[in-house]
């Protein structure tokens, strides 16, 4: 990570779970940090004890406004010129079955997880060319954008959906950006232990019992792949909890409710 010391780093979702974990990781790996989430006094507060700190800047930012994520973008650029890293993070679902979902949440997953990640990639990649450094994109996806979850174990309605977008997006992001110095990676963890889970645990509370991985596990995990050498590229990378609860016979290996994602 020595070559990154000093860049920028942008990550969406700053606030709580991996996005948080993420923020602190790259903070002590000697990045300035740029944290973007609708809650900017909870990403301050929640930052100011970490060792650089002073290297952390939570700006206001709901990635599903356009207009708030291209002026975010314009404050990056006239604040530090560029940034190196962006890691698409913020995401976000709702219970329920797509019958009973009124459409305003279904809408707001698909402005959050799928038109957010784009509004950040396009801002992203015009300061990424301009500067013509090395940079990288990195598209936190889910097991649940390789697989539906069978209904017994929970309902998501589009959730699933709009994660196979994020890997459609992230390789149509490759192919468009070949010929730059951009690399573009698909993160795909299963189920952590983050607050934004807690809801879903209310509802299927046999799911507190399953194995999970930390934020911070999949923090290191990002590190690893943006640590790489520039001329290699790792492109989807997926995350499960060790000793995840065996599949049964006969059934795809991504059916298995261990492979139940964060959201």
């Amino acid at each position: 990570m020595n070559r990154w010391k000093g860049k920028v780093a942008v990550v969406t979702g700053a606030s709580s779970g991996i996005g948080l974990a993420l923020s602190k990781s790259l903070i002590q790996e000697g990045m300035i940090v740029v944290g973007l989430a609708r809650r900017k006094e909870l990403m301050a507060s929640r930052m100011k004890n970490v060792d650089g700190s002073c290297r952390f800047h939570p700006v206001k930012c709901d990635v599903a406004q356009e207009e708030n994520v291209t002026d975010s973008f314009k404050w990056i650029k006239d604040t530090f010129g560029s940034t190196n890293i962006l890691i698409n993070n913020a995401g976000l679902a709702y219970l329920g079955t797509v019958e009973n979902t009124p459409s305003s949440q279904l809408q707001h997953v698909l402005n959050v997880n799928v038109l957010g990640l784009s509004y950040c990639s396009k801002e992203a990649i015009k300061l990424m060319k301009e500067s013509q450094e090395e940079s990288h994109i990195v598209n936190m996806c889910s097991i649940l954008g390789h697989t539906v979850v069978p209904a017994k174990n929970g309902l998501l309605n589009i959730y699933s959906a709009s994660k196979f977008a994020v890997r459609a997006l992230s390789k149509t992001l490759r192919q468009e950006l070949l010929d730059t110095k951009i690399r573009v990676s698909n993160i795909s963890p299963g189920m952590i232990k983050a607050e934004i889970m807690e809801r879903y645990w209310d509802a299927y509370p046999k799911l507190r019992n399953w194995p999970a991985m930390n934020p911070e596990d999949v923090a290191d995990s990002v590190v690893h792949v943006i640590a790489a050498p520039s001329v290699v590229e790792i492109t989807e990378l997926t995350l499960r909890p060790k000793n995840s609860k065996s599949t049964p016979k006969g059934k795809d290996e991504d059916e298995n409710l261990s492979a139940h994602s964060t959201v």
